[in-house]
């Protein structure tokens, strides 16, 4: 009686599994069904936030590290506590209640942004990850499309830009004249934005192109060098800094793991910002100088000029930036260089 009661066990448990794979609409065969299900474990929010964050400083996504445990620290703020919960507990009362407490507190609307952007990235991410069932999703009714993420307007005029150029700075410190030219070099350099520039060395400069792999996109850009970004290198590759870096940023010998990578150029480039503010009152220019800004003003002065919006690459204040990294890739480099030919 026994070895038939094991049978019939075992036959319902398989009849169970059947029904199971069927309501998923999956596949099956005879081997397939009897393989034992392995048992996912159930991590807690906090602990599958913080798997995460390891994930991206073992693959050197520093700047993604901080991001995600800057929001961890935000939601257990809320929660007034360790998010010792399962992910089905964010529910839509739950995103109401953050969204509130955010508000409370006076926090900038695309700060929420960033926030609720990657609450949503880690839900979805344990959805993948079977910690939480798709039919728990609560993004489908919230929507974070609510909150204002639009930014001031940062692009200064060609005047603007000539006029920070033949700026004389020989009677201000060093650090204004660098900050400076950073600025001007990532104008002429279609908007180079600062990371990019701070890992430059000699080996992407090839045949007077400046040719690198954006960190951020993972995308390769190759475009001509005018003569006056060429000039901006060759003063800081004939300097004392000389260490691999064309500009001093980086340091070879200090600056080894990709932490204090990302810590010295998140402190430069705040002092940087700073001084670029001070240019902004001495040349009386109204707007909040920034890098960010030549970035800006690279494609938005060549969109004025008439040039092809899908040629620049517009990736400032654009959310279709995919689509226009596809028109970029088609493009050949006597048409790039035709193009930035209107820079100045």
């Amino acid at each position: 009686m026994s070895i038939i009661k094991i049978i019939l066990d075992k036959e319902a448990e398989y009849q169970k599994r059947i029904l199971e794979l069927k309501a998923d609409d999956k596949e099956y065969t005879a081997s397939t069904l009897i393989v034992p299900k392995i048992k996912i474990q159930i991590k807690s929010v906090h602990e599958f936030y913080n798997q995460l964050v390891t994930e991206f400083e073992q693959s050197n996504k520093i700047g993604n590290s901080r991001i995600y445990k800057d929001s961890l620290r935000s939601l257990e703020t809320y929660y007034k506590g360790k998010l010792d919960i399962p992910f089905s507990h964010i529910d839509i009362d739950f995103l109401n209640g953050y969204e509130k407490h955010l508000r409370l507190k006076n926090c900038a609307e695309t700060s929420m942004s960033v926030f609720f952007r990657t609450l949503r990235s880690v839900y979805n991410k344990a959805i993948e990850a079977k910690q939480v069932k798709k039919t728990s999703y609560p993004f489908d009714e919230y929507k974070i499309s609510k909150f204002c993420i639009k930014t001031e307007k940062r692009a200064i005029s060609k005047d603007n830009i000539k006029q920070i150029m033949e700026l004389d700075l020989s009677k201000e410190s060093d650090y204004m004249q660098f900050s400076k030219e950073l600025f001007v070099f990532s104008y002429l350099c279609s908007g180079i934005n600062f990371t990019d520039m701070a890992n430059l060395t000699t080996n992407n400069i090839i045949e007077g192109r400046l040719i690198y792999i954006r960190q951020k996109t993972g995308k390769k850009i190759n475009i001509p060098l005018s003569d006056e970004a060429k000039s901006i290198i060759d003063k800081y590759m004939n300097n004392d800094f000389s260490n691999g870096y064309i500009f001093p940023i980086l340091d070879i010998n200090l600056h080894k793991t990709e932490t204090q990578k990302y810590n010295r150029k998140k402190k430069v480039l705040l002092k940087v910002n700073r001084s670029l503010k001070k240019i902004a009152e001495i040349t009386g220019i109204k707007a909040n100088l920034s890098t960010y800004t030549s970035r800006h003003s690279y494609a938005t002065i060549l969109k004025n000029s008439g040039v092809n919006i899908a040629l620049i690459g517009e990736t400032l204040g654009h959310s279709d930036l995919k689509t226009t990294q596809i028109y970029l890739d088609s493009f050949e480099n006597s048409q790039i260089d035709e193009a930035m030919k209107n820079l100045l």
